[in-house]
């Protein structure tokens, strides 16, 4: 069996360890040297691209804090205490996501988080009794905008816990994060219900709402939604967004542009991934958008 070939109980990792040090010979004087060091392994084939890359985001993961990555308050979908069961569930099934903070007469007041899960045992249970928020919400964790991202991920992985609320120097709530943000910083993009199929760049969720791939070149969006939007100065939908920020934007930012409000649905720490499009002036539109 040769060094590259499959092992038992561990020795796999062994191995690559031991052809990792073997590679690099020295003790590297720096994060910048160690960086060099892991292209240098993965050109010699010690490891794969993807490999080097999750070593590079535990890296970067060490270095970060909650404030780096979270989603920030203006972007949060959040459920308010008082709204009935039915408003709720509309507001869980628009949003598609499973977790969300609750709040009370403000976003500074989160009083708990509530799983759709739960809110969906309620409906297939109920026997007419009163509804009663307080019976589903679970308690929120709070930590600081400076909360390393390794030191916060142990915490999600010690508590179960897959949300916490992101508070400032003054006890406001400056966003949230998931353990979904924190893993992504090391493997990638994670499939999510943002995922559309390999086969389409734009794809429609109801009459207002479109799922698009962030590389979808700016004259094929045009042809879909019968809309002119300039393509000198960018070439994908991505870029258009990127270009009006000045910024690679984080998850959930959005920005109003033409007849559209866009919104950055998936994205890491090197490009954009999928945005929501949402029409907001119908009257131009035609073709496949209508």
């Amino acid at each position: 069996m040769t060094d590259d070939g499959p092992r038992s109980n561990g020795s796999g990792f062994t191995g690559w360890f031991r052809r990792l040090a073997s590679a690099i010979g020295r003790k590297p004087q720096g994060r910048d040297e160690f960086l060099e060091i892991l292209q240098d392994a993965q050109e010699q084939h010690i490891f794969d691209r993807d490999s080097r890359e999750m070593l590079e985001g535990v890296l970067e993961v060490a270095d970060s804090q909650a404030r780096d990555i979270m989603i920030p308050r203006s972007q949060m979908t959040v459920l308010q205490r008082e709204d009935d069961p039915n408003s709720l569930l509309s507001h869980i099934i628009d949003s598609g996501h499973s977790r969300f903070p609750v709040v009370g007469e403000n976003r500074d007041e989160v009083v708990g988080i509530l799983l759709a899960k739960d809110l969906l045992r309620f409906f297939a249970e109920n026997e007419k009794r009163a509804f009663d928020i307080r019976e589903c919400i679970r308690p929120a964790v709070f930590i600081p905008e400076s909360k390393r991202l390794n030191v916060l991920l142990k915490e999600f992985r010690a508590n179960r816990n897959h949300m916490a609320i992101v508070v400032d120097e003054y006890g406001g709530v400056a966003g949230l994060i998931t353990i979904e943000d924190v893993l992504e910083q090391i493997v990638g993009d994670l499939d999510d219900e943002h995922d559309i199929d390999d086969e389409v760049s734009i794809q429609k969720e109801d009459d207002n709402r479109f799922t698009v791939r962030a590389i979808t070149r700016i004259d094929e969006f045009n042809e879909y939604f019968g809309v002119e939007l300039s393509d000198e100065e960018y070439d994908t939908v991505g870029g258009l967004i990127i270009h009006e920020l000045g910024r690679l934007p984080r998850r959930g930012e959005s920005i109003a542009f033409d007849k559209f409000q866009f919104k950055v649905l998936r994205s890491d720490r090197r490009r954009v991934e999928t945005v929501q499009a949402i029409v907001t002036g119908r009257r131009a539109l035609h073709n496949n958008a209508g």
